[in-house]
């Protein structure tokens, strides 16, 4: 499996509350946030991971570099700056090999054994272009509502609800190359956002099952910071 962080926003609302440290380095258990997520990736067959920072945090930068080396797979860094998170996956989207392909952003927490449980699924699934994580814990300020048909696949992305809503998008996206050709086009037309970048996918007629995770959380305040910490001692 070959993963992706998109760690290229400029965090600047953590900035304005006070928050002196890069969002990818604060600390929830012990590790800095983005080397927490690089342990839960190097759980589960890790063939390589590909992360992008944006050109202003240089301590992120050097804190990847410097952990590169103990690393027991190949890190691809890409030091760039970015429109959106549906650039930075492009961006990042160019280390990829074939085979199938996990990537999040630096600042969605979720458990390692929710992760697993995930990841083992998408690896086994033989019928779909894609798994993404979603979650009926409603948590977000701008949340993605995702519509599952029957059979557990995603129909549609909305940005508002309509009453029958169970799940959002919880910001893990598992991919196979078709998904990257419809990255490409959307590129080409100029397309900009990950939300939108989801909903060409569902047109492009592809199959996206939804994993359901009990709980994810996203790091977008001081506060958050807080409430990560607490959700991650609950798994301790």
């Amino acid at each position: 499996m070959h993963y992706a962080i998109i760690a290229a926003g400029e965090g600047s609302r953590l900035v304005q509350e006070g928050v002196a440290v890069p969002k990818p380095l604060v600390d929830l258990d012990g590790r800095p946030m983005i080397r927490r997520l690089i342990d839960i990736f190097a759980s589960y067959r890790p063939e390589s991971l590909s992360i992008i920072v944006n050109e202003q945090m240089t301590a992120v930068r050097e804190y990847l570099e410097s952990i590169a080396g103990e690393l027991p797979f190949p890190l691809h860094l890409t030091v760039k700056s970015t429109p959106s998170s549906m650039h930075s996956f492009y961006e990042v989207s160019r280390n990829f090999e074939s085979g199938k392909f996990i990537l999040t952003t630096v600042d969605t927490i979720f458990r390692q054994p929710d992760f697993a449980r995930y990841a083992e699924a998408f690896d086994n699934d033989s019928d779909a272009d894609g798994c993404f994580g979603v979650t009926d814990f409603i948590d977000d300020e701008k949340p993605l509502y995702v519509d599952v048909d029957a059979d557990g696949f995603i129909s549609a992305f909305r940005d508002a609800p309509d009453g029958n809503d169970r799940y959002i998008s919880g910001g893990i996206y598992g991919l196979t190359a078709p998904g990257l050709k419809v990255l490409e086009q959307c590129m080409e037309r100029g397309v900009s956002r990950m939300r939108n970048y989801q909903r060409a996918l569902v047109e492009a007629g592809l199959r996206l099952r939804a994993f359901p995770f009990p709980k994810i959380v996203d790091v977008d305040h001081a506060g958050d910071i807080a409430t990560a910490k607490a959700f991650i001692n609950e798994e301790n």
